[in-house]
C-alpha cells in the first residue's frame, strides 16, 4: 500500500498493533484511503509488516467497530462508502466514574473480559419463548404494585435452587430479588446501618466492593489472602472491632482459592462472638469447574451471621439484571424495609421468565453445559498462553498472567482496550501498594476457537512491547 507507508517503531511506547491501527485510521480520515478502497488481506499485510496476522485482524476489527471499514466477504475489507462524522470538541463525556468497569456496554463481550458469561452459549431460543409468555402474563396481570421483595414464585424457586446447589436452607421470605450483585450489596449496607464503622475486605479484593463500602461511609481494613483464603487471624489482630467482613469464600476473586474449613470456622466464630456480620459474595459459587463447590458460608452452623449475595450475571447474563440477597432471619425484615422504601425488585416481566426457566429445569441444564464449555475453553487458553508467557495460573473462570517487576499492568490494559481486548489489571485489586503484584486477569469465557489465537497473539505483542520499553531493549526479544 504505497499511499500508506505504515512504519513500525518497535522501541516506541505504543504497541505494534496500536501503531498499525493508528496509521490505517489516519489514512482513512485524511482521505488517503478513499471510500470503497479495498484493504490488503490480514495475511498479506501481516507478512509485509512482519507481525502476527492476529494483530492485523484486531486492527481491522477496531476500524469496523468505528464504522470506518466494512467486511465484504470474498470482496475483502473495504473503507466504508460514507464515514461517520467526527466528534466535536464540545462532546466531552461525563462518565469518568465508569472507568473502573470494562467497556464496551450493551454489546458483545470482548476477549479476556471478566464478569461476563459466554455470549455464544446463551440459551436464546428458550429464553425468547419464556420472555414472550412472561410479557403476555404481565400485560394481563393486576395493575397494582409488585411485591418489592420480588415475585413470590421466583423467590421460592431461588430458595429451592440454593438448597440443592449451595446447601442453604432458607424461607422464600428471606430471599430478596435484586438487579444484581451491586444492588444487593447496596441494600445490605443500608440495612446494616454501619456508617462510620470498619469493614474487613480481602487483599487482593474486588475493587467495586471496596468502593461500595467507602461510598457507604465505612473504613476498609484490607486483610491478606493466601492459599487458604482470608487470613482471619490477621483480621482479628488488625481490626478487632470491625462491623462486618466482605468475603468471597467459595472461589476468591481474583485468586480462585477457597476458604479452608478451619478458617471458615474461625470467621463464623468471630462473627458470632462479636455480634457482627459476614457478607458472602458468592462469586462463581456454582461454576466450580473441577469437583463439587464447597457449601456456602450461609449453610449450616453460623449461618445466622451471614448475608448471602448472589446474581445470575455470570451464570446466565448480566443483561438479565437479576440477583438476590438471602438475609438471616434476624435481619430479613430490616432488609425488606430498605427494599420497600428505597429500591424495590426490578422488572416483573423478567422475573416471571426466570421463574419458568428455573422451574422447568433449564437453569440446571444450562449450568452443566456452561461448565463443560468453560472447562474446554480454559484448557485451550492455558495451552496457548503458556506458549507465550512463563507464569500462567488458573483461577476460576480466568487465568492470571504474572508480569516482571516494574512492568505497569494498567498501561498494558489501556493499550489492550484500544485493540478490542479486555484484560484486567491485577494491581488494581490491591489497596496496599506495597503488597500489589502486577499481572493480567484474563477471563476464558468468551475465548472461542475462531478468536483465541488472534487474541493471544495481539496480547503477546502488547506485553512484549511494554516489557521491551521497560528494559530498554529490542522488542523482538521475548522475556516470557
Amino acid at each position: 500500500m504505497p499511499t500508506l507507508a505504515i512504519e513500525i517503531d518497535r522501541t516506541a511506547a505504543a504497541p505494534v498493533g496500536e501503531q498499525i491501527y493508528a496509521s490505517l485510521r489516519q489514512a482513512i480520515v485524511d482521505g488517503r484511503l478513499q471510500p470503497g478502497r479495498r484493504l490488503p488481506s490480514g495475511r498479506d499485510l501481516a507478512a509485509q509488516l512482519g507481525v502476527a496476522r492476529g494483530t492485523i485482524l484486531v486492527a481491522y476489527e477496531r476500524l469496523a467497530s468505528e464504522k470506518l471499514v466494512v467486511g465484504a466477504g470474498s470482496a475483502g475489507t473495504r473503507v466504508c462508502a460514507q464515514l461517520p462524522p467526527a466528534p466535536t470538541a464540545t462532546e466531552i463525556p461525563l462518565d469518568g466514574p465508569l472507568d473502573a468497569f470494562t467497556r464496551p456496554y450493551s454489546s458483545a463481550p470482548l476477549p479476556f473480559q471478566m464478569g461476563v458469561p459466554a455470549h455464544d452459549a446463551f440459551p436464546a431460543k428458550v429464553w425468547v419463548r419464556m420472555r414472550a409468555r412472561a410479557v403476555r402474563a404481565d400485560a394481563t396481570g393486576y395493575t397494582t404494585y409488585a411485591d418489592p421483595r420480588g415475585e413470590r414464585d421466583l423467590r421460592a424457586q431461588i430458595a429451592s435452587h440454593l438448597a440443592i446447589s449451595r446447601q442453604i436452607q432458607c424461607h422464600p421470605d428471606q430471599v430478596i430479588v435484586t438487579s444484581g450483585y451491586r444492588h444487593g450489596l447496596m441494600l445490605t449496607l443500608i440495612a446494616l446501618r454501619a456508617h462510620g464503622r470498619t469493614a474487613w475486605i480481602e487483599e487482593p479484593g474486588y475493587p467495586i466492593g471496596r468502593k461500595a463500602l467507602e461510598l457507604a461511609g465505612l473504613t476498609v481494613a484490607p486483610i491478606s489472602v493466601d492459599v487458604e483464603g482470608l487470613r482471619v487471624e490477621e483480621g482479628i489482630a488488625r481490626a478487632p472491632h470491625a462491623a462486618l467482613a466482605l468475603v468471597t469464600p467459595g472461589q476468591h476473586a481474583p485468586l480462585g482459592v477457597a476458604l479452608s474449613p478451619m478458617r471458615r470456622r474461625t470467621l463464623l466464630e468471630w462473627a458470632e462472638a462479636k455480634d457482627v456480620w459476614i457478607i458472602e459474595d458468592d462469586y462463581l459459587g456454582e461454576l466450580q469447574l473441577v469437583g463439587r463447590a464447597a457449601p456456602a458460608l450461609a449453610a449450616g452452623d453460623g449461618a445466622q451471621r451471614v448475608i448471602h449475595i448472589g446474581a445470575f450475571s455470570k451464570t446466565i447474563s448480566p443483561a438479565l439484571g437479576l440477583g438476590f440477597v438471602v438475609a438471616p432471619r434476624a435481619l430479613a425484615e430490616r432488609v425488606v424495609e430498605t427494599v420497600s422504601v428505597m429500591a424495590p425488585a426490578p422488572n416483573r416481566t423478567t422475573q416471571l421468565a426466570l421463574t419458568e426457566f428455573l422451574a422447568d429445569g433449564h437453569f440446571m441444564r444450562h449450568l452443566r453445559h456452561m461448565k463443560k464449555v468453560y472447562a474446554e475453553r480454559r484448557h485451550l487458553a492455558v495451552e496457548l498462553l503458556r506458549k507465550r508467557f512463563t507464569e500462567v495460573v488458573e483461577s476460576g473462570l480466568g487465568l492470571i498472567v504474572k508480569l516482571p517487576d516494574g512492568v505497569d499492568d494498567l498501561e498494558i490494559v489501556h493499550s489492550a482496550r484500544k485493540q478490542n481486548l479486555a484484560p484486567s489489571a491485577l494491581s488494581t485489586w490491591y489497596l496496599r501498594t506495597e503488597l500489589a503484584r502486577n499481572g493480567l486477569l484474563l477471563s476464558v469465557t468468551n475465548l472461542r476457537p475462531d478468536n483465541i489465537r488472534a487474541a493471544c497473539d495481539a496480547l503477546e505483542d502488547i506485553v512484549s512491547a511494554r516489557i521491551s520499553q521497560h528494559r530498554g531493549v529490542d522488542a523482538s526479544h521475548r522475556f516470557f
